[in-house]
């Protein structure tokens, strides 16, 4: 089974929903010696098997490193009443400044995860994640006999305490500064809101499995301080996503490059979950504006977001960011792991 001691760096390229975690990504991480990983949330057993195979065929079979299937725990969820539905879809419609008509929601809201997951039982990648929650012991389990390890993200310490007792084998300790959905595994409950570092300081005195620090972790001495405070690996997205090999789209991939004068919010405008993003017009539009919930919301503004990837307009996308996207390096993922790890291995030498 997989162990962060078999890396040559301890570090998880993080999976990312939507595109940016393409083969020529993960692979190139994974025979760097490394853990690259597919963020799988809304994807069917066909793109899931797809995906695996082409990053499979590509990664040295001799690699130190490791292939990562993440996923999304949907937790059910209700359709809300028909006015509260209409007053989503009309803020949507103000909104868009190009009246794109929204997506009204309709059952399934959410991939099946059994269904999901049968490609991972059959290609069977290294490391199995989840993101929002806990699956089912038995996926756990299934999991571990056909030796494949499991992590969780956490938020908090009761997060961690249920993780460790549901026999998963390590935590992301996921800070605020985090690029993306925040893994709460629940938007309803009292958020901490803690630092990566503040987080990791925390878990350490709470729970025994392995701890990744991740959020706002962009070079060196970031990796260096979470190494120091007990993390075992970090986790990085934001700082992949400029990467020569990731599927970014192109105005996405502008704004972290160029727009240095915005910042990085928490949103519920897209999904309906808190989520952290570069700040652009959608953003501000939909604030205080009424959301169905995740992933209900999601769904409600596919169109917009797809259109607006189409049209390379910046303005309308969920431009995932951490709080430190202003570091974002226009390289190869090879140059961008030397240039990360190369003060540590100096140092260490």
């Amino acid at each position: 089974m997989f162990n962060f001691s078999q890396l040559k760096y301890p570090l998880i390229q993080a999976p990312m929903a939507g595109g940016p975690n393409t083969a020529e990504m993960v692979s190139t991480v994974a025979n760097a010696g490394a853990v690259g990983s597919y963020g799988f949330a809304y994807n069917n057993a066909d793109k899931i098997s797809q995906g695996l195979i082409a990053a499979k065929e590509k990664i040295d079979t001799q690699s130190v490193g490791a292939l990562n299937a993440n996923f999304f725990f949907f937790r059910e969820v209700k359709a809300p009443n028909t006015d509260i539905i209409e007053a989503a879809v009309d803020s949507l419609r103000q909104v868009s400044d190009n009246s794109i008509e929204p997506t009204i929601p309709q059952a399934p809201y959410f991939p099946d995860l059994s269904a999901q997951l049968e490609p991972i039982w059959e290609h069977r990648p290294d490391i199995l994640t989840f993101h929002f929650g806990i699956p089912d012991k038995a996926v756990i389990d299934k999991a571990h006999s056909l030796n494949m390890a499991v992590g969780i993200t956490a938020t908090c310490s009761d997060e961690a305490i249920e993780i460790e007792n549901s026999g998963a084998d390590f935590i992301v300790a996921q800070g605020i500064e985090a690029g993306g959905h925040r893994g709460i595994f629940s938007p309803a409950n009292y958020d901490e809101a803690l630092s990566c570092f503040d987080l990791i300081k925390v878990l350490s005195q709470v729970t025994r499995l392995p701890l990744v620090a991740a959020g706002g972790i962009m070079n060196g001495d970031h990796i260096r301080k979470a190494l120091s405070l007990g993390a075992t690996a970090v986790q990085m997205g934001t700082a992949f996503l400029t990467t020569n090999e990731s599927g970014t789209p192109k105005a996405h991939r502008d704004y972290l490059l160029n727009q240095q004068d915005r910042t990085a919010v928490i949103t519920h405008g897209f999904s309906g979950r808190p989520a952290r993003g570069i700040d652009n017009r959608f953003i501000r539009k939909m604030k205080d504006k009424p959301v169905l919930p995740f992933p209900l919301q999601n769904t409600l503004t596919g169109r917009i977001r797809a259109t607006a990837i189409a049209n390379n307009d910046g303005e309308y996308q969920s431009l995932w960011a951490g709080s430190h996207f202003r570091e974002c390096q226009q390289e190869t993922v090879i140059d961008l792991i030397e240039r990360l790890f190369k003060p540590l291995t100096t140092c260490n030498s």
